[in-house]
């Protein structure tokens, strides 16, 4: 079982990082603002004005260790990471796997079906939970386009049968997204469906940022079993996009990320003012939400859940590095099949 690591962010503009043996200090101005065991972080990430030595940079690239470099908006920028790891000839089937088509729809079909069956889970739960009897039926109707795609994904014609699934599926998932909200909230909050590039309300801001520190983690989780995370099966391979990271993070939208933003909301740990507008309409997460946004992230990574594949209790943080795992064991043909994490 892999460790569950930490992951350093460092927002504080001006920051330096720099290593002193085997600890990692951070100091803002000269002065020491904290200082940590390397041997403890996974990964470190970065936002804005932050500066990193040679030396510390070289040490991560020695350990494996990734760099991400964020700008201040958390848009991301590039990311570093030592030498390729892995075994060259699971990259080669992996490769092989994406000339053939049948296969490349089979595992797009699954993944989206994780994707959706998490979908319709949030769903489901916040129609419990409503108190508006027709905010619940649109929540329940939304959940049975989510159905209707699942059955569909059984028996799907190619890829694009499946990408077109998935599209309706998260057209109606976002239609709703605000009644998960509570509705004092949605007035100091709305939300007009999804948008980015760049994200023109405060929802969609902190959907979007969390949504790129999960991309992260699943950039290292393919990594750390030697997958090459740019070539992808649901997301078309571009260059310099991440498509297979896109095509795992499918699975942990909706858990990891959506609901989390929505607790945020409705327990007013997050409000209008950790956002500040930009020219154009753009909105972005403030210095303070980040913070705060960090914090409930990575705490939620910590806690632990079922894997019903598996087995066995896994820190949630791990479950991309799980699902890296047994999408090799499948690309080797050691699994018939790729089955997606669904959280229960």
């Amino acid at each position: 079982m892999r460790q569950l690591l930490n992951t350093l962010y460092v927002m504080t503009q001006g920051a330096y990082l720099s290593l002193d043996h085997e600890t990692v200090r951070v100091e803002v101005g000269g002065e020491l603002k904290m200082q940590m065991p390397l041997h403890h972080l996974g990964s470190v990430v970065t936002m804005g004005n932050v500066m990193i030595s040679p030396f510390f940079f070289g040490k991560c690239a020695d350990d494996g260790r990734a760099v991400v470099i964020l700008d201040r908006n958390g848009r991301y920028k590039c990311r570093m990471v030592g030498k390729t790891s892995g075994n060259v000839l699971l990259r080669q089937a992996q490769f092989r796997v994406a000339e053939d088509a049948p296969r490349i729809t089979a595992i797009a079909a699954a993944m989206t079906a994780g994707k959706v069956k998490n979908a319709r889970n949030v769903l489901m739960r916040s129609a419990r939970e409503a108190d508006n009897p027709v905010e619940e039926k649109r929540l329940r109707s939304a959940a049975d386009v989510q159905a209707n795609a699942l059955f569909h994904l059984k028996t799907p014609r190619d890829t694009d049968h499946v990408r077109g699934l998935e599209g309706e599926a998260a057209a109606a998932y976002f239609e709703v997204f605000p009644l998960m909200m509570k509705a004092a909230e949605r007035e100091s909050l709305p939300m007009n469906g999804r948008n980015r590039r760049p994200p023109l309300d405060p929802v969609n801001a902190m959907i979007s940022f969390l949504y790129t520190l999960l991309l992260n983690d699943c950039i290292s989780a393919l990594e750390s079993v030697g997958l090459d995370p740019q070539m992808g099966f649901l997301h078309v391979p571009r260059p310099g996009r991440p498509s297979l990271a896109l095509d795992l993070m499918e699975e942990f939208r909706a858990f990891m990320a959506d609901r989390l933003a929505i607790t945020l909301i409705n327990r007013k740990q997050v409000t209008i003012e950790h956002f500040e507008p930009r020219p154009g309409g753009a909105v972005y997460l403030n210095e303070k939400g980040r913070r705060e946004v960090v914090a409930a992230y990575q705490k939620r990574k910590q806690e632990e859940t079922d894997h019903p594949l598996l087995k066995e209790r896994s820190p949630i943080g791990l479950l991309p590095f799980l699902q890296a795992r047994l999408l090799a064991r499948h690309l080797r043909g050691d699994l018939e099949a790729y089955v997606p994490y669904v959280h229960g």
